[in-house]
C-alpha cells in the first residue's frame, strides 16, 4: 500500500482518573448528575467515546441517547461499518440508561449483551442515534434495551443487556 493511500487520526483523551475523582468529590449525587456533566462539558468524554467518535446527546431518568457519525475508520474489510461500533453504542446507551437511575456510589458492569443487527451502516448512513432505556433496576442486577436508528428513524440494530450492580 502506498503512503498516499494511508490516512491517520489523532485521538486525545482525559485520564479516567478525572471521572473517579469527580465521583469521590461529593459534587454529584446520582449517575444522572454525572452524565449530564459529561454532556454539558463540565467533565470530559470518556476515553472510549473519544476513540470511537461518539458522544452524548440526551439524558433523563432511565433513558440515555448517544450519537455518532460512521466514518471510514469504522469499516471492516467488507466495506461497511464493523458491528463493534453498533455494539459499543448500544452497550453505552443501555448501561448509561441504567446509570441514570443509580446513586453516585453504585457502579455497574455489563454481564450480558445481545445485539441483533438489522441494517448495515456506511459513511452514507450519516448520523446515528443509540437510545437506551432501563427496564428494571434491582438490588444486584439491572436490565435495559436499546435501539440504534438512522436520521430517518430506520432501525439499524436492537439490543438488550443485563448489568451487574457493584456497591
Amino acid at each position: 500500500m502506498s503512503e498516499d493511500q494511508r490516512q491517520s487520526r489523532l485521538v486525545t483523551w482525559a485520564s479516567p482518573r478525572v471521572f473517579m475523582d469527580a465521583v469521590r468529590s461529593g459534587r454529584f449525587k446520582t449517575g444522572l448528575d454525572l452524565l449530564r456533566a459529561i454532556q454539558d462539558g463540565s467533565l470530559p468524554a470518556p476515553p472510549i467515546a473519544e476513540l470511537m467518535g461518539y458522544g452524548p446527546a440526551h439524558f433523563e431518568d432511565g433513558r440515555a441517547v448517544f450519537e455518532c457519525v460512521p466514518q471510514e475508520l469504522h469499516y471492516n474489510p467488507l466495506g461497511v461499518v464493523h458491528g463493534a461500533l453498533a455494539a459499543a453504542l448500544l452497550d453505552t446507551a443501555m448501561a448509561c440508561a441504567i446509570h441514570t437511575k443509580l446513586p453516585i456510589d453504585v457502579g455497574y458492569t455489563t454481564l450480558e449483551l445481545k445485539v441483533n443487527y438489522i441494517r448495515a451502516m456506511t459513511v452514507e448512513t450519516g448520523r446515528v442515534r443509540a437510545i437506551g432505556e432501563a427496564l428494571h433496576v434491582g438490588q444486584r442486577t439491572a436490565v435495559a434495551e436499546g435501539r440504534l436508528v438512522d436520521a430517518k428513524e430506520r432501525l439499524l440494530a436492537h439490543a438488550t443487556t443485563t448489568c451487574l450492580l457493584l456497591e
